[in-house]
């Protein structure tokens, strides 16, 4: 089977497991509170930063003219659902990678991978610039988009800037702790494409309503099944020759 394939599938059988049905809920939970504190405190704040985007593209004078007035006040509330809905997704994407990626890696390490020593090549520290340059080229590849708009483009942007984000934060975490760093760096460059590619087709999960409460769960034990059978891989190739193979568990 097609290694992203087979990943995405074992991603699936997990996912509904007994042990990952809490990493489903708590995500999505606690970044819906974060958000729904921070607009009530700083409702005027993001409201007063939507009137200047509208004003910055033009349709703010458009809002002021609409009666009667309560449709108005409806569309502001809409436009600030459709920005609230993604920054409590792209949350729990983040709150998953930082705090539930060691419980999955445990689950799916012993039970699919017990052959691989851990040889914890990533580190805290490591883990926090990668997340926080990740948000960095996530924001960067939004705001470049939204210039797409004048030739029609601009809803690539979202697709890319997600498959950037999940790629950047999970291949990292899915190997931080069996992998050395120099494993690492060979499996980011070795399987680059491949990366991407399970970045974007569990982006996508993201964009679709019901799916996209799953989809951080899903791309995290994704990432996880590519990256330990990938190393799997890559710790049998110099023996391939000779037929044998290394199964120690340290």
């Amino acid at each position: 089977m097609n290694p992203i394939l087979d990943a995405l599938s074992r991603a699936f059988r997990d996912l509904f497991q007994f042990q990952v049905l809490w990493v489903v809920i708590w995500p999505v939970f606690a970044a819906t509170l974060l958000w729904l504190v921070l607009g009530a405190v700083f409702w005027n704040t993001f409201s007063g930063w939507l009137a200047s985007g509208l004003a910055a593209i033009g349709i703010e004078s458009w809002f002021t003219g609409v009666e009667p007035r309560w449709i108005a006040y409806w569309l502001q509330a809409l436009l600030h659902l459709l920005l609230f809905v993604p920054l409590v997704f792209l949350s729990a994407l983040l709150f998953t990678a930082l705090f539930a990626m060691p419980g999955l890696i445990r689950l799916v390490a012993n039970r699919d991978y017990p052959q691989l020593w851990r040889e914890n090549g990533g580190n805290l520290a490591g883990n926090l610039l990668n997340v926080l340059f990740a948000l960095l080229i996530f924001l960067a590849i939004w705001v470049l988009g939204m210039t797409l708009w004048f030739v029609g483009a601009a809803f690539l942007a979202p697709f890319i800037a997600t498959a950037y984000l999940n790629q950047r934060l999970f291949r990292y975490d899915a190997l931080a702790e069996h992998a050395s760093p120099a494993e690492m760096q060979e499996l980011f460059a070795k399987h680059n494409s491949a990366w991407w590619a399970l970045g974007l087709l569990t982006g996508i999960l993201q964009f679709v309503p019901l799916l996209n409460l799953f989809a951080a769960p899903f791309a995290a034990l994704a990432f996880i099944h590519f990256g330990l059978a990938r190393l799997a891989e890559l710790r049998q190739e110099p023996y391939a020759s000779t037929g044998f193979s290394i199964n120690q568990n340290f």
